[in-house]
């Protein structure tokens, strides 16, 4: 996230029609050791490419709006993938109900088309799971946290992201079975 600027050392502000660049270096720090993880965990709820970078973009574009707050909690980390994962909920919902709408005015039945061919087969498995369980599986897996940090980011307790991730890989255990 980058803030542009005149050059303040010159004079009258004026940078000969030159942008600088200024970066909250704390910020920028966050960014560089975050993206990656957080796109990777809005790809695997989503799907989506390009809706994942927009995603991730999105939270950590709340969190640059609001660093002087958010940079003082104790895992900012958490709380960036916490909006990740609320604002998949939020787009999942909105397409949700744009399908349902476009269909009720278009008269057909819904049929939800296949992700792209090369979304990996288990994560395709994954977003088939309830919410929460591919929630907790997505943040498990691919991000690499464990109980408590999960429990922390989605407000659960740890007993219940135990139960969902139980409950998930029995789940995809059947699946595999049939498969």
């Amino acid at each position: 996230m980058m803030l542009e600027t005149t050059d303040p050392t010159e004079p009258d502000g004026d940078a000969g029609g030159r942008v600088v660049v200024v970066v909250h270096g704390t910020f920028a720090d966050f960014y560089a050791r975050e993206i990656r993880s957080v796109v990777g965990l809005a790809f695997v709820l989503s799907g989506s490419r390009s809706g994942a970078e927009d995603l991730a973009a999105d939270a950590f574009l709340s969190a640059y709006r609001h660093w002087d707050r958010v940079s003082s909690y104790d895992n900012v980390g958490a709380w960036v993938r916490r909006v990740t994962v609320n604002r998949s909920i939020s787009t999942s919902r909105r397409r949700l109900a744009e399908a349902k709408a476009h269909l009720r005015l278009r008269g057909e039945r819904c049929v939800v088309p296949e992700m792209s061919a090369d979304n990996e087969h288990l994560w395709t498995k994954v977003r088939q799971l309830p919410r929460r369980q591919a929630q907790v599986t997505a943040l498990h897996y691919w991000d690499g946290l464990n109980v408590r940090e999960i429990a922390d980011i989605l407000e659960l307790t740890e007993a219940t992201v135990k139960t969902h991730l139980q409950r998930a890989r029995q789940a995809l255990a059947a699946t595999e079975a049939k498969d």
